[in-house]
């Protein structure tokens, strides 16, 4: 509606400089006596042309746009203060043509020079914004238990990944208390979660930011709830592997990504009826039954495979179990089957 408004209003500024125009005795000549018609008509459409280019064309970039304002400015001030430099030293009859010269080549390098580096530089003014440009449409905001756990690093490098990765102040330095732990093996897991980010700092593809502020609201408030506030503040992603911040994340509406969720969905899928071979290596829980393990670690319950410990047997997928920690499959020999 307010494009809608915003043209007509356009062709009528251009009906009224065409009245005046007409009625302009200086600027229009009286004869022939259909000029004042074909003034009229000519700015009407002209009007009318420039609005049907504004239709054709209603995806504009405003960086792009306010970069040719700007540098058409800067490049014809810069030719003004050029000129009176150099109007000593050149001759009259050469200043129109070396003022048009500079004018264009100023004007030109300047916009060069704005469009090609609008995304490494930040300058606002209202309603114009040159930001550097992040990866990704989303960030994603990294907990303490998906660095400690590694994977993530693994992922980045696979590609998988292109968004913009934050790690939180109050998270790095509850991974530093981590890693000063009296505790041996909290210690260790501290330690690791900073190789994990030292890697991902130096890995040149990865864009990852250190966060400093820590919003108001988040005084006084846990880790876990700092990174619900601080995901949905930045329109962002959680990534994390804990299940009990999952679903808190999930109760204040903030999207998450589980790296758990991620990595039983890249599993192979089995259907039932399909067969595969396993190790039995151990007992299960009911009589008769036996555990084995594929090589990513999915685990398998068949039935009748007791006797067959460390054996490895042909098994008939019956059913498959799927949750949030990870994925059980049901079979039974398939010699019984």
């Amino acid at each position: 509606m307010a494009l809608i408004i915003l043209r007509c209003a356009f062709l009528v500024v251009a009906m009224g400089l065409s009245v005046t125009l007409i009625n302009s005795n200086e600027l229009l000549p009286v004869e022939p006596a259909w000029s004042p018609f074909a003034v009229f008509v000519f700015i009407v459409c002209l009007a009318g042309f420039v609005i049907g280019v504004d239709v054709v064309f209603p995806r504009k970039r405003i960086e792009t746009i306010t970069a040719i304002y700007f540098g058409l400015l800067v490049g014809l001030f810069l030719t003004y203060i050029v000129d009176i430099a150099l109007t000593p030293i050149i001759p009259e009859l050469w200043h129109g043509p070396v003022q048009l010269v500079l004018g264009m080549i100023l004007c030109y390098t300047c916009i060069s020079v704005l469009i090609q580096t609008k995304d490494d530089f930040r300058f606002i003014i209202p309603y114009v914004e040159f930001a550097k440009e992040v990866k990704g449409i989303r960030p994603y905001i990294l907990d303490t238990s998906v660095v400690i756990d590694g994977r993530i690093a693994d992922v980045v490098e696979a590609g998988v990944m292109d968004n913009q990765l934050i790690m939180p102040r109050f998270v790095l330095g509850e991974l530093q208390s981590i890693a000063d732990s009296s505790d041996k093996l909290r210690r260790s897991r501290g330690r690791r979660g900073l190789d994990i980010l030292n890697r991902l700092r130096s890995t040149p593809d990865v864009d990852l930011k250190i966060y400093d502020r820590e919003l108001p609201e988040m005084i006084n408030q846990p880790v876990d709830m700092k990174l619900v506030l601080l995901t949905r503040r930045l329109e962002g992603k959680l990534v994390t592997g804990d299940y009990n911040l999952n679903k808190v994340a999930q109760l204040h509406n903030v999207d998450v990504l589980n790296l758990n969720d991620l990595a039983n969905a890249l599993k192979p899928v089995f259907l039932p009826g399909e067969q595969v071979e396993v190790k039995v290596v151990k007992a299960g829980e009911e009589e008769g039954q036996g555990v084995g393990y594929l090589d990513d670690g999915t685990m398998i319950v068949i039935e009748g495979g007791r006797p067959h410990i460390n054996q490895n047997v042909q098994i008939v997928v019956t059913s498959v179990l799927q949750t949030s920690a990870g994925r059980m499959i049901f079979g039974k020999l398939a010699s019984a089957a």
